[in-house]
């Protein structure tokens, strides 16, 4: 009976992020450019924890905690750093030198700022919007239902890593898909193997890894 209800919880919370997301790219394609700037910064991050909405609500009524998803109390600022350490090194290995080696173009966000504020921002909302949604979402409510049906981190880690590919059906090719699936099974492994990395740590290193992305499309050729 626990395992009947761990799989309707993980299908209803997958498929309520999915209706979020579609719900995301209609706001931004529909919305998002007839509005304010200022408006235009805050929504997109309000808009964005749609995704989480559903997953959420089984979270609560469920009367899960937070620490069932990966999130930790003790050594915050430990945590916060293996995050920043995490992102960056990321952020080396898979976006500087495919840049070099002239394969920019695979791991290129599409976006070219050229004022502080805009990337002050872009790390902004990357953490608490982009990482905070997808990390509680994916390595954390996914992770942990798998793991609860599966009884095994390994059948977590691709489960949810091949959800986390799928997740990103609208916003890249095959191959992106594919890429994402990869980052999925390192950010597991990252939450298991790597002292002190919790769910805060992943959710700024997938913040700190993607506006890292930006930041290098726009000052490397």
């Amino acid at each position: 009976m626990v395992k009947k209800n761990e799989w309707l919880y993980l299908i209803v919370g997958f498929l309520g992020a999915m209706l979020g997301l579609l719900g995301v790219v209609l706001f931004n394609q529909f919305v998002l450019m007839s509005l304010p700037l200022g408006l235009r910064m805050v929504s997109m991050i309000f808009v964005y924890w749609l995704i989480a909405l559903v997953p959420a609500i089984i979270m609560v009524v469920n009367k899960d905690k937070l620490a069932d998803y990966g999130f930790s109390r003790g050594k915050i600022m430990l945590q916060i750093i293996v995050g920043v350490i995490i992102g960056v090194a990321m952020s080396l290995i898979f976006t500087l030198i495919p840049h070099l080696l002239g394969f920019g173009e695979y791991v290129d966000s599409e976006k070219r700022y050229e004022y502080l504020w805009q990337f002050i921002y872009e790390f902004f909302y990357c953490i608490f919007a982009v990482g905070f949604v997808e990390e509680f979402v994916f390595r954390g409510f996914v992770y942990g239902k798998i793991k609860n049906i599966g009884q095994k981190d390994m059948i977590a880690i691709i489960g949810s890593s091949v959800l986390f590919g799928v997740f990103h059906l609208f916003s890249g090719n095959i191959i992106q898909m594919l890429m994402t699936v990869c980052l999925g099974v390192f950010f597991c492994f990252c939450r298991l193997k790597v002292k002190y990395c919790s769910i805060l740590s992943l959710i700024i290193a997938h913040g700190v890894y993607d506006a890292l992305i930006t930041v290098l499309s726009s000052i490397l050729p």
